[in-house]
């Protein structure tokens, strides 16, 4: 055991003397930019778990409008992440989505089955954010606000992805 530390520290003294018998020169405080905060960039599905949302990378296919993101989070996560305990708990009838800059809104053509506060609701504020937010680089995905437009009744939002994603 002495001798290993022995080794390990003469190993340890060897390169020391390398780094600075080559001429490597201490350098400065480099600047990285502001620290990471906020959601990360790209396109996600959140699927619900019993710890929370989770968002899934969408890395195989290109999403050219909100309709098409709606679409993928009702069909559910794929096989990997379902072993893994994630499902979808998004119900729709007919939809509409749009969005425009921050602003994105569900208009349903039946009643919201959903509260409004639980993790079916948060699946589609957060992928619908995200999405806003790649589809128009300009706004960032937790700038953007949802609205729930049923049928009948009363609107529901805006919401923030935000508001689901510490529950």
């Amino acid at each position: 055991m002495k001798s290993r530390r022995g080794a390990v520290a003469a190993a340890l003294g060897i390169a020391g003397i390398v780094l600075v018998g080559c001429g490597v020169q201490p350098s400065g405080v480099v600047g990285a930019g502001e620290p990471a905060s906020g959601l990360t960039r790209g396109m996600r599905l959140y699927f619900a778990s019993d710890s929370g949302l989770r968002g899934v990378p969408l890395l195989d296919r290109e999403v050219k409008d909100l309709n098409a993101v709606v679409k993928l989070l009702a069909v559910g996560p794929p096989p990997a992440e379902q072993r893994d305990g994630l499902t979808s708990l998004v119900q729709l009838g007919g939809y509409t989505v749009t969005g425009t800059g921050t602003r994105v809104t569900m208009r349903l053509e039946g009643p919201y089955a959903m509260s409004g506060r639980d993790q079916g609701t948060g699946q589609l504020v957060c992928t619908l954010a995200r999405a806003q937010s790649v589809l128009d680089p300009k706004t960032r995905a937790d700038d953007v606000q949802v609205t729930m437009r049923p049928k009948e009744g009363a609107a529901l939002g805006p919401y923030r992805c935000a508001e689901f994603l510490n529950r």
